[in-house]
């Protein structure tokens, strides 16, 4: 079980260099972050989680774990 945290540990840290990234490029870098942060919320909403009891608290599991991956991220800078 710790291997497959690190692992998805080491997933989300690409991820979030990733996203940044392309932020970076975007004219406006704010924004881009903003209105991509919604729209993996709305697609981890709307996601069917099949052969679980408590989908409910899956979803807020995943919301979570997006809002902390968004949450590493800071505003640019103004240099």
């Amino acid at each position: 079980m710790d291997e497959l945290n690190g692992k998805l540990i080491a997933c989300q840290i690409l991820i979030t260099g990733l996203i940044a990234r392309v932020a970076n490029e975007q004219r406006d870098p704010f924004r881009f972050l903003t209105d991509f942060r919604d729209e993996i919320k709305a697609v981890v909403n709307g996601v069917n989680i099949a052969g679980m009891g408590n989908t409910d608290r899956v979803r807020a599991v995943a919301q979570k774990t997006v809002d902390e991956l968004f949450s590493l991220m800071k505003p640019p800078s103004s240099d």
